[in-house]
């Protein structure tokens, strides 16, 4: 347990140093000693890539011990702290899910209010707090800095579910922060105004999903650091743009 400790440690250490992190999104070992060499201090491994690189689908699709196995040689090859997209927990209570994470060496997690298990159910906002309170309990309980990264999907999700998704991610964000989590997820945020809404919501960083190489809705890195973003991810979109580029170039050689 001691090298996740230290390893989360330095991960929760740098969301508290009012820094804006960039975690890549990774899929693999390969990507993530990619990632590594170019600089970066910390990473994330995202379910819908891995999904995709396995023959599976996102949406908690893969098996869960398949995905923390996947999770594991990624963790296991590189020396920066790595955090864990687990979607809403693949049906498992906060304690197992935490367990098997600190087992397989995760500094920390995203964990998301859509319940794909039942048939996309979102959670209620104290619903999921609670969930989230239970992760943390956990994770303080085995003496680990653990990261959660409370995600909510009420943007993206639109006024087809919520009359003001704003207002309503705003909200599940800061119980989310008063659960325990040390970041907030957001996903779905397109400009400038919305990123805004959501960084003065909360005082844990607020996570962006941007594209590798077009960047965010409301700007590049610099722009999103102006806006008081601290942490930037990247979902699929790396993976999906490296698929892109090598179809364009593999089609060179194609009859």
């Amino acid at each position: 347990m001691s090298d996740v400790t230290q390893r989360a440690q330095r991960l929760a250490e740098a969301h508290e140093s009012g820094a804006t992190l960039v975690l890549p999104t990774v899929w693999d070992a390969w990507g993530a000693n990619v990632a590594t060499s170019a600089g970066f201090e910390f990473l994330t491994i995202g379910s819908h890539p891995v999904a995709d690189a396995i023959g599976s689908a996102d949406g908690e699709q893969m098996a869960f011990s398949d995905y923390i196995a996947v999770s594991k040689r990624i963790i296991g090859s590189v020396e920066a702290p790595v955090s864990v997209d687990v979607e809403s927990g693949y049906g498992l209570e906060p304690r197992e899910l935490v367990g098997r994470l600190l087992d397989a060496g995760a500094a920390g997690a995203n964990i998301e209010d859509v319940v794909h298990s039942e048939g996309k159910r979102v959670r209620e906002r104290q619903e999921h707090a609670d969930y989230i309170a239970a992760a943390r309990q956990t994770a303080d309980e085995a003496g680990v800095q653990f990261v959660i990264n409370g995600r909510t999907d009420a943007v993206k999700l639109g006024t087809d579910t919520f009359a003001d998704p704003i207002a309503e991610a705003v909200e599940r964000v800061k119980l989310m922060e008063q659960a325990g989590a040390r970041a907030v997820y957001p996903v779905g945020l397109k400009s400038a105004e919305q990123v805004t809404a959501l960084v003065s919501a909360v005082s844990v960083p607020v996570n962006a999903t941007a594209h590798p190489v077009d960047g965010h809705g409301a700007g590049d890195l610099a722009a999103l650091t102006a806006l008081g973003v601290r942490r930037v991810t990247f979902g699929p979109l790396w993976q999906k743009q490296l698929a892109e580029v090598s179809a364009a170039e593999l089609a060179k050689w194609s009859s």
